[in-house]
């Protein structure tokens, strides 16, 4: 829902995991965030949510009173877990409204 949306509890780093139901490929990842400076994006493929490798980690553009729209093409990778860790920010708080996966 467009209405929702994660957010902060004031200090960095943060991170936030989406499991996947089985292991799927991935090759292109999209995130609506606010106030976002730094972002990582590791995986997992376990069956639980450990043994993370970092993706990418990119510095975010600032927009004042806009939602930060970013994609990740990726070259395709296996995942059953994403973790979003926020490293900095532009603010004490910052909101996620929207994460995407795309592939098979």
């Amino acid at each position: 829902s467009s209405k929702t949306f994660w957010t902060t509890t004031g200090m960095f780093p943060q991170e936030l995991i989406i499991g996947f139901p089985k292991c799927v490929k991935i090759s292109k990842v999209a995130i609506q965030c606010y106030l976002v400076r730094t972002l990582r994006i590791e995986r997992s493929t376990s069956k639980d949510p450990v043994g993370f490798e970092e993706c990418i980690e990119k510095d975010l553009q600032h927009r004042e009173g806009q939602l930060q729209m970013e994609e990740f093409p990726l070259p395709e990778f296996q995942a059953t877990y994403l973790r979003f860790i926020i490293k900095s920010a532009f603010d004490h708080f910052v909101s996620v409204h929207r994460v995407m996966a795309e592939g098979t």
